[in-house]
């Protein structure tokens, strides 16, 4: 199934482009989203999730072509290291050569973390928006993260704007996360 053809994803894309914030499955838990150029509803996801803008924030993507600009500066051993990695359960710590992104992306980093999801309902998702979405987990600061949607509209009842359809993946931890440059794990998977 594609999902970026179902209407509710479809929806949910339309509604991160005009700068609300959703929920939507991952291969884990739940997360929470919005346009990652989007300042004011960045720092609203920020403020809902009780979440320092210093510790940054992970983008998602469909496909390597999604955040070409942000590997494009990348060595060509870096570039295969991550296309040998995606679409899967990796999020890399890739620095921002170009300084593209914005500190409200990077927080006090001068990487940003990305990853391309196997996840068919993220996929779908960044598919229909046409790019990456900002992707943390949906639970205020220090909460266990949700793993079904009802724990979604507990937390966070009015405050997100949508809920896509689907459920979490079969992970039972949250992606790990790797240092592009340095090739250290960061979390555990």
């Amino acid at each position: 199934m594609d999902w970026s053809r179902n209407p509710r994803i479809q929806k949910a894309a339309e509604l991160v482009a005009s700068g609300a914030i959703i929920a939507y499955p991952t291969e884990a838990v739940w997360g929470l989203g919005c346009s990652p150029f989007d300042e004011q509803a960045v720092y609203k996801l920020l403020a809902i999730k009780q979440r320092e803008v210093a510790k940054g924030l992970i983008l998602v993507a469909a496909s390597m072509e999604q955040i070409a600009d942000y590997i494009r500066p990348l060595s060509s051993a870096q570039q295969q290291l991550l296309a040998a990695s995606w679409p899967g359960p990796v999020t890399w710590l890739i620095p921002d050569l170009e300084q593209r992104l914005p500190n409200w992306i990077k927080g006090k980093h001068s990487s940003v973390a990305m990853r391309v999801s196997a996840h068919p309902v993220v996929a779908g998702l960044c598919r229909a928006l046409g790019g990456p979405i900002v992707s943390t987990s949906a639970n205020p600061q220090g909460k266990t993260p949700a793993r079904e949607a009802w724990q979604v509209r507990r937390y966070f009842a009015d405050q997100v704007q949508a809920i896509t359809p689907g459920v979490v993946g079969r992970r039972s931890k949250p992606t790990e996360i790797r240092d592009l440059v340095t090739g250290h794990l960061v979390r555990p998977g």
